[in-house]
């Protein structure tokens, strides 16, 4: 009697056995027993190896570019270094520079990502979900820019312009986090990106929301000024292969 409850007390309760019969039902994916060693079920996120790879393969084709806010001309700084990164970038058809932002208004989450390539029409893509939180929606906005910068084979350089630094250090965070579907999606096409030329490199600077710089400027005012009626009151599916609930914009560079 003892050794019987020691047994099923030692079984996991996602075990197959205990779902009902509509339960199963229910269930329209592959089911993985719990209770079966065989199935390699290991307490870790599994499509975070690329990750390993990236880090150590191309260390030195990634890199933050952060402004210290104890300094007294930081701001002044950081207004001079991302217009000369703007104007340098605009006349090097080889750099794709994107910035991104995210706000939260009634619960709804708006992601936006602006792509400028010189002597191409801007590229935006616009991105809202219900019951999200605001370092996904940024990290989602940053993974649609490079999803669309490396879209284009004559891109060497990308330059990500992003007011939550915190938000693209996380796709390089080997420690498990809530975002590393995002994570793992931008881990996957940089290392294709990498491999695709020796000189490809990304940079990520942070531009915070109070410096009102220019460009950065023009997308908040954008996450901000749309608001969207949501169809269904969950989380929306987020999966860029599909295209789903994103819009690409394609304007003039104005």
């Amino acid at each position: 009697m003892k050794s019987r409850t020691c047994s099923l007390f030692n079984q996991h309760l996602s075990l197959l056995g205990f779902l009902t019969r509509y339960q199963c039902n229910l269930v329209k994916d592959l089911l993985v027993d719990m209770d079966n060693r065989f199935n390699e079920v290991f307490p870790f996120f599994v499509p975070l190896h690329p990750e390993c790879r990236v880090i150590d393969i191309f260390p030195s084709c990634f890199s933050f570019h952060l402004f210290s806010k104890q300094k007294d001309n930081s701001f002044i700084t950081c207004i001079q270094q991302l217009d000369n990164l703007a104007i340098k970038s605009s006349s090097i058809f080889l750099h794709a520079l994107v910035i991104t932002d995210a706000s939260i208004k009634n619960n709804i989450t708006t992601s936006i990502s602006y792509m400028h390539i010189h002597n191409k029409p801007i590229t935006k893509t616009l991105h809202y979900a219900v019951n999200v939180m605001s370092t996904e929606a940024e990290l989602f906005a940053i993974r649609c820019g490079i999803n669309q910068a490396t879209s284009h084979n004559v891109v060497l350089k990308i330059i990500v312009v992003t007011n939550s630094i915190l938000a693209a250090k996380k796709i390089f965070d080997p420690i498990s986090h809530p975002y590393q579907i995002h994570a793992s999606s931008i881990l996957k096409e940089l290392q294709t990106f990498f491999l695709h030329h020796q000189e490809n490199l990304i940079e990520f600077w942070e531009c915070s929301s109070h410096y009102n710089w220019a460009l950065h400027k023009a997308v908040d005012k954008k996450t901000k000024s749309f608001n969207p009626i949501p169809l269904f009151p969950c989380k929306m599916s987020w999966d860029l292969s599909k295209k789903t609930n994103v819009t690409t914009l394609q304007t003039s560079g104005k």
